[in-house]
């Protein structure tokens, strides 16, 4: 007798099948092959409830585990079963600059008890609205969460000049045009809870689209007097006691998040009838970025603040005027607003941060940690000192992508290692490096039937998106990515039916930063091979100016030879600057500037005086033909395809077409080289 309860598939018609099997050799009726009888109807109705059920508990399977899971709730639950917190919204940060000018007591005063003649010692600035910034047509709120003071200092010359009869005082918030204070883009909320103890309570915050970092959490046990004290966010229990101040955050259902207290044990336990306020700043994340413009523009943020006598979170505290208007100098303009974590980064991370336990020892606990220490961070290369060269042992260089921007900030860098330090083992020095890009770009040919296809511009605008496409795909755009070659030839054919071939020719590029008007040595590492040419120009550059010279010069360089003018083997080069002259001729203007060592892709200049650079920023760019078209970043180089430096030729295709059967027109005009060309400089 078979069995019925063997299913080899959830396909409705195999399981229907299956059932009419086991009746047609378990059962005398006669009738449940015919498609019409009830019988047959009956069948249809178990199959039905056998495949949904059958796909209602693989669903469930697939949600029980973090691999397998897709829905946001789910995978977030099994998260935080292992300690893991996602990554919530980061609202963009500005930095910057203001002055007060406050008008104190008269200039004859000399009886201070009387409260009307006292001068300020301080002023602060109260939690909530600070100013407003537009970028796009849009606006957007900056604040703060915890009051900022500044001293009052009497300024002589304001007082003689305003000649109002009463002192003039001044408060700076921020040390200079230079150093500002930080704001954050958004709203502030505050939400307060009355502890019951009797019933099962939940602290939770109702909003979605909190940045968590800016939640701070004060318990009082009366509001009256006071806001209370602060408890400290943490997301572990190591060096906590029983009256540790602290508390826990967790994402729950809807995106929203919960506040966790200690329970006597493991943190201070809340008290009947405390009073829990919690202060937080709503955002827009990555829509917030940019308003401020330029750095050190004045009056692109609109001063909402207010300012008060004491604490804001003491009740006496009076509401301050200031004398004048306040202009607001952009420090920073507002940038590194970023969105909630997806579900993919969640997956990934949470393991990991798991398998740190809380310690960086390998690479890999480096690059979980610094992802949920800094949650702007793209992508983060980590390189042990025993690997570099010279080897500097009890060292770690780390080198990090932040999501919006090259560089990450000095004071972000100090943070950063700052809390590195609750994690790193004793005796490791953590190196925060600025930013390598190892551009790749790309010089293709693309040819096309012109039968198939009425404007090529229309045609090289798809490809060009195709490449940008690809261009942000997990394969590149990352430290230790990868650019593989015969994908993106792939890729340019499969665009369009039009296209007969690409003949496509890859360099990669570094920018290099020079010190203007000062003598210094550079060095550039591409962790690639270069191709070598025995006639030279190899290496290109942009043009630059160096001390003594008004000419734009180049940098090129010469293939070691032996006697018999053949490459020596070394796989070693010569850099030398040169110019052209009005007749178009090279002219060397310093033989010697350093070498090239073509095998490890590096380059190195000797002291030079750089006057001056022909692109913007102070920077020349190198570019060099790699030996491999596949290229990869090594170690703390980041991998970017350069798709807006590349270049889309469009060429009609004369022999597909039929305009050209012989191939003779082709070859005579429209014919292509697959290698790099002899120019000087970088085009």
């Amino acid at each position: 007798m078979s069995s019925f309860t063997h299913f080899s598939t959830l396909d409705f018609d195999q399981i229907k099948a299956q059932i009419r099997d086991y009746l047609r050799a378990n059962s005398k009726f006669s009738d449940f092959d015919f498609e019409g009888s009830n019988f047959s109807i009956l069948i249809d109705t178990l199959a039905y409830n056998t495949y949904i059920n059958s796909f209602n508990a693989n669903l469930v399977a697939n949600e029980s585990f973090l691999d397998s899971a897709t829905v946001r709730e789910n995978v977030v639950s099994l998260a935080r079963n292992i300690g893991y917190i996602p990554r919530s919204r980061s609202a963009a940060q500005a930095l910057i600059y203001f002055e007060v000018v406050y008008e104190g007591e008269p200039t004859s005063a000399t009886d201070f008890t009387v409260i009307e003649q006292k001068k300020l010692e301080r002023i602060y600035l109260k939690p909530g609205l600070v100013c407003i910034g537009n970028t796009d047509d849009s606006t957007y709120r900056f604040s703060i969460t915890e009051p900022i003071s500044a001293a009052l200092v009497y300024d002589k010359t304001l007082t003689d000049s305003i000649a109002s009869g009463n002192n003039i005082y001044k408060a700076t918030f921020g040390i200079d045009a230079n150093t500002g204070i930080e704001v954050y883009q958004g709203t502030v909320l505050e939400r307060t809870f009355r502890v019951t103890t009797t019933q099962d309570q939940r602290f939770i915050l109702g909003n979605p689209n909190i940045d968590t970092s800016s939640i701070t959490t004060y318990v009082s046990p009366n509001r009256t007097t006071t806001i209370g004290r602060q408890f400290a966010m943490v997301d572990n229990i190591l060096n906590i006691d029983k009256n540790s101040e602290i508390f826990f955050l967790q994402e729950i259902q809807d995106e929203k998040y919960e506040i966790l207290f200690g329970d006597g044990h493991f943190g201070k336990k809340l008290h009947n009838d405390e009073v829990v306020t919690v202060r937080y700043i709503v955002t827009d994340g990555e829509d917030g970025n940019g308003p401020g413009g330029k750095v050190g523009s004045v009056g692109l943020f609109d001063f909402q603040g207010v300012f008060t006598s004491k604490d804001p979170n003491d009740p006496t505290a009076k509401v301050v005027t200031p004398y004048d208007t306040i202009n607001i100098t952009t420090v920073q303009p507002a940038r590194n607003g970023s969105e909630k974590e997806n579900i993919s980064s969640i997956k990934y991370f949470a393991p990991r941060i798991y398998s740190a336990q809380y310690r960086a020892v390998t690479g890999r606990d480096y690059e979980a940690i610094i992802q949920t220490i800094y949650p702007r961070t793209e992508s983060v290369a980590v390189v042990g000192g025993e690997e570099l060269n010279p080897p500097q042992f009890g060292k770690v260089q780390i080198s990090i992508k932040p999501k919006n921007g090259t560089y990450v900030s000095d004071f972000d860098k100090l943070q950063i290692k700052n809390k590195l330090k609750n994690y790193s083992i004793a005796g490791i020095n953590a190196e925060i490096v600025d930013l390598k890009t190892l551009y790749v770009e790309i010089d293709s040919t693309i040819y096309y039937n012109s039968a198939l296809v009425s404007n090529s511009n229309q045609l090289k605008s798809t490809i060009t998106n195709s490449l940008s496409s690809y261009s942000n795909t997990v394969d590149i755009n990352k430290f230790g990515g990868r650019f593989k070659y015969s994908k993106m030839l792939q890729l340019i054919d499969r665009v369009d039916n039009a296209i007969t071939s690409n003949i496509t020719k890859v360099r990669i590029r570094r920018d290099m930063k020079v010190l203007i008007n000062q003598f210094a040595q550079y060095e550039l590492c591409y962790g690639n091979q270069f191709h070598v040419n025995p006639k030279g120009f190899n290496i290109k550059s942009s043009g630059f100016t160096v001390s003594g010279s008004n000419d734009l010069v180049y940098l090129t360089d010469v293939p070691n030879k032996n006697e018999n003018g053949d490459l020596d083997g070394s796989h070693m080069g010569t850099i030398s600057v040169v110019s052209r002259t009005k007749l178009n001729e090279l002219r060397v203007i310093i033989k010697s500037v350093g070498t090239v060592d073509y095998k490890k892709g590096e380059i190195k200049l000797n002291t030079i005086n750089i006057a001056s650079t022909a692109a913007p920023n102070n920077l020349i760019e190198i570019q060099a033909f790699p030996e491999s078209n596949d290229i990869i970043g090594l170690k703390d180089l980041y991998l970017n395809f350069d798709v807006s430096n590349s270049k889309i030729n469009m060429v009609k295709d004369v022999i597909a077409s039929g305009e050209d059967v012989s191939g003779v027109v082709f070859s005579r005009d429209y014919y292509t080289s697959s290698y790099a060309n002899g120019d000087l400089e970088r085009k």
